[in-house]
């Protein structure tokens, strides 16, 4: 029985040479998403690293009144888009959502009519990219996403509290009740007021104890 030469490694079926893969550099994406209240106020963070582990990227968002499982799906939905416009052809996302993780490995089934659509978005969007992973990992290696999402609806907030105040004081008559610290011989609002310049208010003060 004639001995068989072995192929060498490389080689394909007849000897020849295969070509050789090209490894992409893939860039990474910590996700994060949060809701006070879920469903409540909502928003997403994301950060972006080059593929030498520099940030490329901060993106943060309000997105309304929404669960902390929609706002993870924004978040995640946010990256590919990024990624996209930005020609990056491997992507590896982290993310503290176990949920979000399962679902987009297939490992869960999709039941909420909520994130239903922003799954198959997801799902549709990975169809261009050579090279795409998703990783589960607890939220202390998630901080920078998860701060961008609180620096998201604290900003929020704020712009909230003002535009009710300018609101309320803008009517003849309106009032509205605000606390304040007593510092260095100034009055300091904890909040912030979006008045016009010039305008007058009466304060009628309280100590509190």
């Amino acid at each position: 029985m004639a001995r068989r030469t072995p192929v060498p490694k490389g080689a394909g079926l007849f000897g020849e040479a295969e070509p050789e893969r090209k490894v992409i550099p893939a860039y990474q994406a910590n996700i994060d998403g949060g809701s006070r209240g879920n469903p409540g106020p909502a928003a997403y963070g994301v950060v972006v690293r080059d593929p030498r582990g520099e940030i490329v990227a901060r993106l943060k968002k309000y997105i309304g009144s929404n669960t902390n499982n929609v706002a993870e799906y924004f978040g995640l939905i946010a990256a590919l888009d990024y990624a996209q416009n930005h020609g990056i052809r491997a992507l590896r996302i982290d993310c503290d959502s176990e949920l979000l993780v399962k679902q987009m490995r297939g490992q869960y089934k999709v039941k909420s009519g909520d994130l239903r659509p922003l799954f198959e978005r997801a799902k549709k969007m990975l169809q261009g990219f050579e090279s795409f992973r998703i990783n589960h990992v607890y939220r202390d290696q998630n901080k920078e996403a998860d701060a961008l999402v609180n620096q998201a609806l604290d900003e929020t907030a704020g712009q909230n509290n003002a535009t009710t105040a300018a609101s309320k004081l803008s009517q003849k008559g309106g009032t509205m009740r605000l606390l304040a610290r007593y510092q260095d011989g100034v009055l300091q609002p904890y909040d912030t007021l979006d008045l016009p310049e010039g305008a007058e208010v009466e304060l009628l003060l309280r100590l509190r104890r």
